[in-house]
């Protein structure tokens, strides 16, 4: 069932919902430019056997309004943009304008930052929340095993290969052109410890493009206004139950940083995934799946 959400002054949100209207609610959160169909439909049918599970287009993505232009308009202005806050928001929009008092919440990369801010401004909004391929948007030193700190902003950074990839300008060579560019893409993000299925991912993104209406890629999520996203005391009071999902092969935030944000969120633990990266190919969505519906499940409506 597909629905529009008002979330702002000209901004309507493209949402579905998919699984039994009874059941918990469960709204999955993507990352930067990823439209809700993002996800892979075994992941999104699985967690629909025991969810009302929601998935929505961020703005500036998909069949949502696109309210940002890094051009200038007629009159000569430019589009301000907006922040990353606003997108927190709109995770809030997108519960209100279906009528749900609370939700569980899944966040994939920008998406666990979404998470992580509407669990420290919102947190009677959710149910439980699952954090994967994000950083924690805390201050708090990381401890290593042996008990000496690392400061937050000393952990690893971007795999090299990826800020190269990101660093690349991106053309419009065509639909064809921009699929190859988005499964090598894919590959980079994958992290190298399975083995990388390009029929697959060519699949996830001709459904994107078909879902979207085009192959143009958006830029506002890249261009938003990422001041004041700390969270750091909020998290340390944190009593919402949290799933933190770490990935041995992940090169956007690559380990230890789920056992940081673990340390970060009051009360979270960490299940790891093994082999996978900063993307959800087949051979991670059974165990995925199975860490996701076993947290859920531990937790009451």
């Amino acid at each position: 069932m597909q629905h529009f959400v008002d979330a702002a002054p000209g901004v309507r949100l493209w949402t579905e919902q998919r699984g039994p209207a009874d059941a918990p609610p469960l709204l999955l959160v993507m990352g930067a430019q990823a439209t809700g169909v993002g996800r892979p439909e075994p992941l999104v049918d699985a967690l629909a056997a025991h969810h009302r599970v929601i998935r929505y287009d961020h703005r500036d993505t998909g069949r949502s309004t696109w309210p940002f232009s890094p051009t200038l308009r007629a009159g000569g202005a430019p589009t301000r943009p907006y922040r990353i806050a606003d997108l927190a928001e709109d995770v809030i929009a997108v519960l209100d304008g279906l009528g749900i008092a609370r939700a569980h919440l899944v966040g994939l990369s920008l998406g666990g930052m979404l998470t992580q801010m509407v669990l420290a401004d919102h947190p009677d909004r959710l149910l439980s929340a699952t954090l994967m391929g994000t950083s924690a948007l805390s201050t708090l030193p990381y401890t290593r095993p042996d008990g000496s700190a690392v400061p937050a902003g000393e952990l690893p950074g971007i795999a090299p290969e990826v800020l190269e990839m990101w660093a690349r300008p991106v053309e419009d060579l065509g639909e064809e052109a921009e699929i190859a560019r988005r499964i090598a893409h894919w590959r980079v993000l994958a992290g190298g410890q399975l083995p990388f299925d390009e029929e697959y991912f060519r699949i996830l993104e001709e459904d994107a493009i078909a879902h979207t209406g085009h192959h143009r890629v958006g830029t506002a999520h890249g261009r938003a206004d990422n001041s004041g996203l700390l969270r750091t005391e909020q998290l340390a009071r944190n009593e919402v139950p949290v799933l933190v999902i770490a990935a041995p092969a992940e090169p956007v935030f690559p380990p230890p940083h789920p056992q940081h944000l673990a340390q970060a969120v009051n009360g979270a633990y960490v299940v790891e995934i093994p082999g996978m990266g900063h993307a959800l190919p087949p051979q991670v969505l059974g165990p995925l799946t199975a860490a996701i519906l076993a947290h859920t499940g531990a937790v009451g409506r």
